[in-house]
């Protein structure tokens, strides 16, 4: 199935999506696309934002852009790299059986699925700037995320969605 048509069911059945993208067996070249295409995204979702933040200090908007191009394709993956090793070493600590792949595909997907709401969070704030409309986005946003990862852990630990 396309990975657009996995985002939307994720949003609809987390675990199970995360479940069957378990069951297509161990990709780390999926998974590290999946954390790629995320960070791209995001990385993309910040340019309105960036445009006005440029546009009202001042600044240069190809030294933003950079600067977030740096964060968001080197600096952000190696950190959901410790994030998901962070994960997979609670979830053992606490007896759950789950590898190191089912953890870092978990976090990946779950950033990639919510990904949507980052693209509009984005949006907004370099429409609108950091209203409560930009808070409530946000707050969407990040608690997609969490509620992807939560069940996708879900899915990884009970070994089915």
């Amino acid at each position: 199935m396309a990975v657009s048509s996995d985002i939307l069911r994720t949003w609809r059945h987390p675990r199970r999506v995360v479940a069957d993208l378990l069951d297509q067996g161990r990709r780390e070249d999926r998974a590290i696309a999946f954390l790629m295409a995320g960070c791209g995204l995001i990385f993309v979702a910040q340019w309105p934002r960036l445009a006005r933040v440029a546009h009202e200090t001042g600044d240069e908007l190809s030294k933003l852009v950079a600067y977030e191009l740096v964060a968001w394709i080197f600096f952000w993956p190696l950190m959901f790299y410790a994030i998901a090793g962070l994960s997979f070493l609670a979830l053992r600590f606490v007896g759950r059986g789950i590898s190191g792949f089912s953890a870092r595909l978990a976090l990946f997907w779950a950033f990639l699925a919510a990904t949507p709401a980052g693209l509009l969070y984005g949006l907004q704030t370099g429409l609108n700037g950091f209203g409560p409309a930009a808070q409530l986005v946000g707050a969407i946003w990040i608690a997609a995320f969490f509620w992807f990862w939560a069940q996708g852990l879900r899915a990884a630990v009970t070994g089915r969605g």
